[in-house]
């Protein structure tokens, strides 16, 4: 999907294999939301991570990452559990475009990487803009 920020047109492709939803800008990665999916029901997509690469921020990449995800999110039907700190911030500033998840999916959310460490393996120890997106 193609979001036009207002200053560049950005691609976005979810690679949920990976757990990774991409920016692309002339086919250069240029940031992306690290996520993965809760186990058991109810289910719901949670944002860990969201990175823009250096020479690309305040170009609205991370702002179109977000809004696309929650996009992902209600078109699957599923709430976002935001433990990355941008897009809880993100929803909060745009009231109304995503589903608060209920109490008990954000539990299970937070306590699922301690089962599966792999769903953190690119956030460990990564600073803002250091993360690297594959193509």
């Amino acid at each position: 999907m193609a979001e036009q920020t207002g200053r560049t047109e950005i691609g976005i492709r979810d690679d949920r294999a990976n757990g990774e939803l991409r920016a692309y800008e002339s086919d250069e990665a240029v940031g992306g939301i690290a996520y993965f999916v809760t186990d058991g029901e109810p289910a719901g997509l949670v944002a860990v991570h969201t990175v823009v690469q250096p020479g690309h921020g305040g170009k609205g990449v991370a702002g179109a990452l977000v809004q696309d995800f929650y996009a992902l999110a209600g078109r699957e039907g599923v709430p976002v559990v935001p433990l990355c700190r941008y897009a809880a911030k993100w929803a909060r500033r745009h009231p109304g475009l995503g589903h608060e998840a209920p109490s008990e999916l954000m539990e299970r959310a937070r306590a699922q990487p301690a089962s599966h460490p792999e769903l953190l393996r690119s956030r460990q120890g990564q600073g803002k803009g250091r993360v690297r997106f594959g193509r």
